[in-house]
């Protein structure tokens, strides 16, 4: 019994020393073009990141603030995220009891009076790595579960963000929108005046009532968006379809500087990205578990216990019953299916790879957009607003020329029209500027404790 138990153990040894690699760890690749991704940018890339920022710090609105704390705490999504994790780390804990010895008790009885019982247990000798690899993959599997919920986090708070102030910004187009319809009813009421006295004539009041009417049908267009959107937004936060309470767009105030920090922090702030990698990690694992079989499995197993023959163990215990068995499984004719996992398994890990690889460039594309937008949209913004004050001045002039008699009705008409257009678009360069920053801190990852 010692010969093959040493024999067994000297076997295990020497195939130990000779597949030292199926214990290796997982370590990221050097990825050249990391430090390349915001090369085209001018704005400087610090070590302190916009996606560093507690998101409350970069929306300041507080009704805001409660809304998304609201769907925080609701969300579907997120709730079903967070099961994911506690379903991942069971998964974890089962991996990790496979490790340990297994240990039972067995009796039974028979005719005429016979009795055994017997305590039972075995351990699965891990030395070549298969259920230590499973343990290891388990624990990326976690921690992916985990890079899930960082993204429907951030995804989540991007999106409430994003919904609110699309309502805000159609609050205020809704708002410039029947502004500017008490000024086209003005308009006609000036207009119809202005006919009677043979100052003008009918075309510029039909004129100023096709506005008018354009106007009317914006305005329907407005208020039902609103509707939709207050409805889509109580689907966020999981309420029932109801009014949102909110501000105004004059009243947000954004941060004025942003940073996209460091190109690296990519990979340990995107919840996607880290993701990518995690899933490579299990691929990476499932190889070495592919390779570990491929070697024998050595299994330990003893008994101890009694049986008997009259049904009395305490008047007679018969005989005590011991054992204890090494055994050494070497596979031979599951070569070839051992080998098609090992090939199917190398297969997905190199998927994985240019998968990981992928999501850091998308990643990089997207910041990239997000500061283009923010920059293009502050600028649209300043331009705007000078000429909407441009616009207004040629309303006051003309409407001035025309009560002296130097110019006709239908050019204070086109210079109201044009001021429409023009505070119309201003709204919405605003929103977009807004927008980019949401866009820039989902990103980068931003929105996560």
């Amino acid at each position: 019994m010692k010969t093959i138990l040493k024999a067994i153990l000297l076997a295990a040894t020497l195939f130990y020393l000779s597949s030292c690699s199926l214990y290796t760890r997982y370590e990221r690749e050097e990825i050249p073009f990391v430090d390349s991704l915001y090369r085209r940018m001018s704005v400087p890339n610090d070590s302190i990141s916009t996606a560093s920022v507690s998101w409350d710090r970069i929306f300041t609105d507080s009704l805001l603030q409660e809304w998304i704390r609201l769907g925080i705490d609701f969300n579907t999504d997120l709730s079903v995220a967070r099961l994911k994790i506690k379903e991942s780390e069971a998964a974890l804990l089962s991996a990790k009891w496979a490790l340990l010895p297994s240990a039972g008790f067995s009796a039974k009885g028979g005719l005429p009076g016979s009795f055994t019982a017997s305590f039972e247990s075995g351990w699965e000798a891990d030395i070549f790595g298969g259920l230590r690899n499973g343990k290891r993959k388990a624990i990326a599997a976690l921690e992916q579960s985990k890079a899930y919920e960082q993204a429907v986090h951030t995804e989540l708070v991007a999106t409430i963000a994003n919904s609110y102030y699309t309502l805000l910004m159609l609050d205020e187009k809704l708002a410039i929108s029947k502004r500017t319809l008490n000024t086209w009813e003005e308009n006609i009421r000036t207009l119809e005046a202005l006919k009677r006295a043979g100052k003008t004539n009918e075309a510029a009041v039909l004129q100023a009532k096709a506005n008018k009417l354009s106007v009317e049908a914006d305005v329907l267009t407005l208020e039902k968006e609103i509707l939709s959107m207050e409805n889509t937004f109580c689907a966020l936060v999981s309420i029932v379809p109801m009014p949102i309470e909110r501000s105004t767009l004059t009243e947000q105030k954004l941060p004025e500087n942003l940073s996209a920090g460091l190109p690296v922090e990519l990979l340990s702030r995107r919840p996607d990205v880290r993701q990518a990698e995690l899933a490579l990690a299990q691929c990476f694992y499932n190889t070495n578990a592919a390779r570990a079989a491929f070697y024998p499995n050595l299994s330990l197993n003893g008994a101890l216990g009694w049986t008997t023959g009259s049904g009395s163990v305490v008047l007679d215990p018969g005989s005590l019953i011991a054992s204890f068995i090494g055994s050494l499984t070497q596979p031979i004719f599951s070569r070839g299916t051992n080998k098609a996992r090992l090939m199917a398994a190398r297969s997905q890990q190199e998927q994985a790879a240019y998968i990981f690889r992928q999501s850091i460039l998308d990643a990089g594309v997207e910041v990239n957009n997000a500061l283009v937008m923010w920059q293009t949209a502050k600028r649209r913004v300043e331009i705007n607003r000078k000429q909407i004050v441009t616009l207004q001045a040629a309303v006051w002039n003309t409407q001035l020329l025309m009560k002296h008699g130097n110019t006709n009705y239908l050019e204070v008409l086109t210079a109201q029209k044009n001021l429409l257009s023009a505070e119309l678009a201003e709204v919405s360069d605003r929103f977009d500027e807004i927008q980019s920053v949401i866009n820039l801190y989902h990103a980068l990852g931003g929105g996560y404790e």
